[in-house]
């Protein structure tokens, strides 16, 4: 499967601003006819400031699932989108405090996460600005059909509403809590903030326009509840079931345009201005070039999302907001939802103000991309609870790779041991593989590599990251106890049990090699180039026990170097 700007099938049905064309980008491939393409999505990200460890948590975890699907469905399109967010009070706000435009200041910012997308070597297709001409034209056509259908009406509104989240918030959302040493309002004073994020909140009263979302509870209600699977982890599910337990109020969809400048505009009304967050989800619809025309709604449309990665603190305007605009628009809902954990530091919410954010671009920097991949997904990767960084455990997992893997390639293609082969090992490989099943010693690590793809396969389709790596990662240490325990370099070891060793480590190397990809695809793909194993076998079909071969491989490749080397 090779990576396609998203749904060319899709074309939009304007001409792209210079800006977006720079976003997109393009690759030599043609999608299945038959297959709709595999879409997934991360949040736009808000570039009031610059990017942090949970940002590229989210990133990496959405390319393990964009690069899975390349390795398990080689012939059908993915289109990974992911982006800025950059309309809305916060962003007009800091822009200001810098003496920029909203959009020079934009420019720089969104520049940072486009740049922590590529050294983390993600696979996006689209990097989508909310600022381009193309989704102004989305929102606003949107807003056209839902104001059609009488779902959008003039009123007044009054909530508490959050300058932090740039969100509203009932009475019910939000509580009285006493501020912790006067950092935000005094000492010992009573503030109010939301339930779900602890953003301060402020009473405001204002004209504006709102969508009937109260309409579409019982809609949703039936959704999840015939559907258990559609929200991940299962406590977010539940969580939402009992967001919705309650009467959905309707949506303020605009604020004044005297105190919202930067946005766009509400169509026939310049007074108003789109409520950010009514526009940012519309980005996953400008993302495959909504609106289509009648031919383009065909199964030629990427439409709906296999997948959308979130925070957990984003559920509500992902699984009940989105939902309700796509049902009102008559479109596909998507079909998965993953809501993970956040990253904490001394079990503390990363904070400016607290000097504890952790810069991602540092420690892939320090450490290489792919070992930091390993870390966010092998510590972070079952979404359920938050997480604590941990510089130390991130070189604990960083020293686990380098063993289990750079240094058994090392081991097992020293010359210690290949002069011990039996002449012409290659021509024995696959005999030796053959016999490993019904060797009593051997057996423990073939008979697991047999099936190690479908268990790998089966945790990614459930959405279970750690747990698939979990399994990758036995399999090589297994292998490696196999190795200290028959020593095949020794000259006390017969040369037969030094070639089947040899043949079931290298059979393990591919083979995990292969299923690695999606997690570290570099150092994966150091690590086929040196076992010369062609980029068309590189995929889930064949990384099954005896499906590969191994030829001339290159002894002696070190696919990690040391801190010093790196810099």
């Amino acid at each position: 499967m090779t990576f396609l700007r998203p749904c060319v099938r899709c074309a939009y049905n304007h001409l792209l601003s210079s800006a977006s064309k720079r976003n997109t980008r393009l690759y030599s491939s043609s999608p299945n006819g038959h297959n709709k393409p595999y879409y997934l999505t991360t949040p736009i990200f808000y570039p009031n400031s610059v990017p942090h460890i949970g940002h590229l948590y989210t990133l990496v975890t959405a390319d393990i699932f964009a690069r899975h699907a390349k390795l398990a469905r080689p012939d059908q399109t993915v289109s990974f989108l992911t982006g800025t967010d950059e309309h809305g009070l916060k962003i007009q706000r800091a822009a200001g405090a810098q003496n920029l435009e909203p959009l020079e200041f934009c420019d720089r910012i969104s520049d940072r996460f486009r740049v922590l997308a590529d050294k983390a070597n993600t696979s996006y297709t689209r990097f989508i600005r909310t600022s381009e001409r193309d989704h102004h034209y989305a929102v606003q056509h949107v807003w056209r059909v839902l104001d059609s259908k009488g779902l959008i009406y003039k009123g007044s509104h009054k909530g508490w509403y959050s300058i932090s989240d740039e969100c509203f918030y009932t009475d019910n959302q939000v509580e009285r809590r006493t501020s912790p040493g006067g950092v935000l309002s005094g000492f010992n004073k009573e503030i109010i903030v939301s339930k779900e994020t602890g953003s301060l909140v402020e009473w405001t009263e204002e004209e504006n326009y709102k969508f009937r979302l109260s309409r579409f509870r019982d809609f949703l209600l039936a959704r999840y509840r015939s559907d258990p699977h559609a929200i991940y982890p299962p406590q977010q599910h539940a969580n939402v079931l009992d967001m919705l337990s309650l009467p959905l109020e309707d949506l303020s969809v605009s604020r004044p345009r005297n105190r919202l400048h930067w946005g766009i505009p509400v169509p026939n009304d310049p007074a108003h201005t789109v409520y950010v967050w009514f526009d940012a989800l519309i980005n996953y619809l400008t993302g495959v070039g909504y609106p289509w025309d009648a031919e383009e709604q065909s199964a030629q449309s990427c439409w709906p999302p296999d997948i959308q990665i979130i925070g957990k603190d984003i559920v509500r305007f992902h699984a009940i907001y989105f939902p309700a605009m796509l049902q009102a628009l008559d479109l596909s809902l998507p079909k998965k939802l993953l809501a993970h954990s956040h990253w904490t530091v001394n079990r503390r919410k990363m904070s400016k103000s607290i000097g504890n954010v952790v810069d991602p671009l540092q420690a892939i920097e320090e450490l290489g991309a792919d070992l930091v991949r390993y870390y966010l997904a092998r510590v972070g990767g079952r979404f359920k609870d938050d997480i604590d960084w941990s510089s130390e455990q991130l070189e604990n997992n960083a020293a686990e790779l380098q063993s289990l893997l750079g240094n058994f390639y090392l081991r097992i293609t020293s010359a210690a041991i290949r002069r011990r082969l039996p002449k012409g090992p290659h021509s024995h490989l696959r005999q030796s593989l053959q016999q490993s099943l019904n060797s009593e010693d051997l057996r423990e690590v073939a008979n697991p590599l047999q099936n190690l793809a479908s268990v790998v396969d089966n945790h990614l389709k459930h959405l279970r990251v750690s747990e698939a790596l979990e399994a990758i990662i036995q399999q090589l240490k297994a292998a490696n106890t196999m190795m200290n325990v028959t020593e095949p370099w020794a000259k006390s070891t017969p040369e037969s049990i030094t070639g089947n060793v040899y043949a079931l480590s290298l059979e393990t190397l591919r083979i995990c090699g292969i299923l690695l990809q999606p997690f570290i695809p570099a150092k994966a793909g150091m690590l086929l180039d040196a076992m010369k194993i062609p980029q068309s076998t590189r995929t889930l079909r064949h990384a099954q026990y005896l499906h590969g071969t191994m030829d001339n491989i290159t002894p002696g490749v070190k696919l990690f170097l040391r801190a010093r080397q790196r810099m």
